[in-house]
């Protein structure tokens, strides 16, 4: 291996270290679970876009997540499906790189948007009057644009100081994608000042975004406890529910993956929580939205009745 990271060509990905059927059963079940992440939520795009009644802002953001979803489920799960089904494990110093930018990318967007997406939910319940003010087209798509450029600085920062670093222990990554934490144990040189940077900018993207969750479901809450109406309190706090869930899910893996720390827990837990976030909440989040929202669930009715027409003529 070279002296420094300028001449380092490619790494190998590790991945799942598992006889050779097993693995081949891991790329299936993955196989799966993309192919049903790209249709779902290529659907939601499409039935938000087609469906008058869906061009809310609410849905407005929906479709970027699904957008997300898609872009950072094929960061990782292409990647992680050649080195399941092949022997070739290598990928190469650039690819590497791109692959660490872009899963940051779409990691501190989704962040970002799911806190975008709180506050419209915070719109909508305490100010319901001043809503449609509050979230013109021209606001909301403020709101994504400075979500997506939020993300671009930090992934940009992230990965100049990720790969800043000299590379010449090994060129095994033991994780199947490039990540901070595998790549860190790989350097040779100091990388506390890199580190600083790269954990201080994540500190600030998650708790800036956990905070805009907290204090817009905190007035939620408050508005909805001064409904009177026990049916207006479920209506109301229905509308939260799949936001809720999105965020629990989505949040509650990037701390335990982040946050934590290392202490007490194994690589080969790293690993399995790393495909919770990359491969099963990509797939989770439309089947989420589509199961508790009826404005979905009525417009996915009009489209398999007019299927049904057609194929019936």
């Amino acid at each position: 291996m070279a002296e420094n990271s300028t001449m380092v060509t490619g790494f190998v990905l590790v991945g799942f270290q598992l006889q050779a059927e097993l693995q081949m059963g891991l790329f299936f079940v993955f196989l799966a679970l993309y192919l049903i992440t790209l249709g779902s939520n290529l659907g939601m795009m499409v039935l938000i876009q087609s469906n008058p009644r869906l061009q809310t802002p609410m849905y407005f953001f929906l479709s970027h997540l699904s957008f997300l979803d898609i872009c950072y489920s094929s960061v990782i799960v292409p990647q992680l499906l050649a080195t399941l089904g092949t022997d070739n494990k290598v990928i190469t110093y650039e690819r590497c790189a791109s692959q660490f930018f872009f899963f940051t990318f779409c990691a501190s967007t989704e962040c970002l948007l799911l806190a975008v997406m709180a506050y419209d939910r915070y719109a909508a319940v305490c100010n319901p009057l001043l809503y449609a003010t509050a979230m013109t087209p021209h606001n909301r798509l403020g709101l994504v644009a400075g979500a997506y450029a939020g993300a671009m600085v930090n992934s940009i920062v992230r990965t100049g100081c990720t790969f800043s670093i000299s590379f010449c222990k090994s060129n095994r990554v033991d994780f199947f994608f490039c990540d901070l934490p595998p790549l860190l144990k790989l350097a040779c040189s100091e990388t506390r000042p890199q580190e600083q940077v790269i954990y201080i900018l994540a500190f600030l993207v998650i708790t800036t975004s956990i905070s805009v969750i907290l204090m817009s479901y905190l007035f939620i809450i408050r508005a909805i406890l001064k409904i009177r109406a026990a049916g207006g309190k479920a209506k109301t706090f229905s509308t939260c529910v799949s936001h809720m869930a999105a965020v629990a899910l989505f949040f509650g893996t990037l701390i335990f993956i982040y946050l934590k720390g290392n202490m007490g827990r194994s690589l080969g837990e790293d690993k399995i929580v790393s495909v919770f976030y990359t491969v099963v909440i990509p797939m989770l989040n439309p089947i989420i939205y589509s199961l508790r929202n009826k404005e979905v669930k009525e417009a996915m009715k009009k489209i398999f009745n007019r299927m049904r027409v057609s194929q019936a003529e």
